[in-house]
């Protein structure tokens, strides 16, 4: 388990599963609806649902954590991000997977990031179409359903003998990458899905490795970095060193890195 290293960390879990749930409910009667999507100057596609559960998050976090700041992706997609940020901040993705939103596939969620010097110390991840969300509490990670009042712990599995080992990856991903993939981390299997419910997936013990080499933003991952430590995995750049967020000098990019279980 991770010590908490403030009354703030060791509270914020539940608020932000809390939060996440709201949005969630903001987003999901707009799912499979049609809406109008746009694209943002990154190519990438926005729509109303994204709008709505970021005003609604942004004011819920300013309520509860008055003072810190925010990075959020939509408000990032058309103001820019800071050239600096604090030391505590939150992350922020009112909808990760969109592509998947607009599809009408069911892999995408609300991702909410406390990150405190460099390191994720408190998340939640909600799924609309499911009813699900994963939160960090007191260095534990839990999962819950959004109208139960008290979360189950969720615990990686150890890598597995027999079935092989499954491994979560991107819809886009090629054969020949696959293949590569399988040689160089030791799986055998693998399932395509959006989002950070990949990293929640290989939290509570259903996958067990996402390996990421491509480009992603600090608050597509951030959240489900939170649940899958508290669980007892990982996450790290691919040469085992630790995953920092705050990198406001590179836009808050992420490089490529790799997601464990046990």
């Amino acid at each position: 388990m991770r010590p908490t290293s403030s009354k703030t960390t060791s509270l914020a879990g539940p608020t932000l599963a809390k939060i996440a749930v709201e949005a969630a409910r903001v987003i999901l009667p707009l799912w499979r609806t049609g809406l109008a999507v746009h694209t943002k100057t990154d190519r990438s596609p926005v729509t109303e649902a994204d709008r709505l559960a970021e005003v609604l998050i942004l004011e819920r976090l300013s309520q509860a954590f008055p003072n810190v700041p925010v990075i959020s992706e939509e408000d990032a997609s058309e103001f820019g991000t800071p050239e600096a940020i604090a030391s505590r901040f939150f992350l922020v993705d009112p909808l990760d997977g969109t592509k998947a939103f607009v599809r009408g596939d069911p892999n995408f969620t609300v991702n909410i990031a406390l990150i405190e010097d460099g390191r994720p110390v408190a998340g939640a991840v909600a799924a609309p179409p499911t009813g699900e969300v994963w939160y960090t509490q007191q260095g534990e990670a839990l999962k819950r359903g959004f109208d139960e009042q008290g979360g189950l712990l969720v615990h990686v599995r150890p890598w597995p003998g027999e079935p092989a080992a499954l491994a979560l990856i991107s819809h886009t991903m090629s054969s020949d990458t696959l293949d590569a993939l399988k040689r160089d981390y030791g799986f055998e299997r693998s399932q395509p899905l959006d989002s950070s419910i990949k990293l929640c997936r290989i939290a509570e013990g259903a996958a067990d490795i996402y390996p990421r080499h491509g480009p992603t933003m600090e608050w597509d991952i951030a959240a489900g970095h939170a649940v899958l430590e508290a669980a007892g995995g990982r996450l790290t750049t691919l040469d085992g060193r630790p995953f920092d967020y705050g990198k406001a000098g590179d836009g808050f990019r992420n490089g490529w890195f790799v997601a464990r279980g046990a």
